[in-house]
């Protein structure tokens, strides 16, 4: 039997604001997947890791980086694609109870990101110090830089541009304009990547020690900083959340 439009209502409205279960899922997944990733550093990256001119570095580690660049730009066209290809063309008309419920799922894509930038911006990019102090490299990509800058990166860029069209094809608070904060905190950490580039041309030409305060890394620090702007997001959302909760959600 076709389900009338009544009974959709009704679904929806009986629908949990917070599904708290793909929340937690989604936190979960990263953390599976990086506890794997450290667990295969901790294992190739001595053993196979250490010349680049050796046949098992070639196995373990370019091999590595070729499947990350296939996966990446497979999960990011995908990803976005459909995020947008299903966007809500009347979003201005929903209820204030779908409003709600979607701004509950917009703090799950919100909960990724940081989960992302925490594992890319905070815990392989302080490990690849270590890594830089225990040995000398005689390759642009070695194992702490194959997972950091080609792995960690591109996977919260991946999450913070799926979180972003979320919130600008689903939610009535981004349909103006751009907004600026989320711009910061989305635009800010994926220049990170581009800067990889010159630091990659600065240690091969210019400054070879892996000095973290040295002038090279600024823009590091510079672009990973602009992650900040996620607290004008959340001050956004907590805006948007009070005047929803004074409506009828019935």
């Amino acid at each position: 039997m076709a389900a009338t439009t009544e009974s959709v209502k009704a679904d929806a409205a009986e629908a949990p604001l917070l599904n708290k279960r793909n929340m937690f899922l989604g936190i979960a997944l990263y953390c599976v997947f990086y506890a794997w990733v450290r667990w295969y550093e901790g294992v190739y990256g001595w053993s196979a890791g250490m010349d680049s001119f050796a046949p098992e570095f070639e196995t373990y580690w370019m091999n590595f980086l070729y499947i990350e660049f296939v996966l990446e730009v497979s999960t990011a066209s995908i990803l976005w694609g459909y995020l947008w290809k299903s966007r809500d063309r009347k979003v201005m008309s929903i209820t204030p109870r779908e409003e709600l419920r979607r701004h509950f799922t917009h703090w799950t894509w919100l909960m990724c990101y940081g989960t992302a930038i925490y594992f890319g911006a905070s815990y392989f990019t302080e490990q690849d110090g270590t890594w830089h102090q225990t040995i000398v490299r005689d390759t642009d990509f070695t194992p702490s830089h194959v997972i950091e800058f080609y792995l960690s990166y591109p996977v919260y860029i991946i999450t913070g541009g799926a979180s972003f069209l979320y919130a600008k094809t689903r939610l009535p608070t981004y349909q103006q304009g751009n907004h600026i904060q989320y711009m910061v905190a989305t635009v800010g950490p994926f220049m990170i990547l581009p800067n990889v580039g010159l630091n990659e041309w600065g240690h091969t030409f210019w400054f070879m020690e892996e000095l973290f305060v040295a002038p090279l890394h600024y823009g590091f620090v510079f672009f990973g900083w602009s992650a900040l702007g996620l607290l004008g997001v959340v001050n956004t959302e907590c805006q948007a959340l009070a005047k929803l909760l004074k409506k009828d959600l019935a």
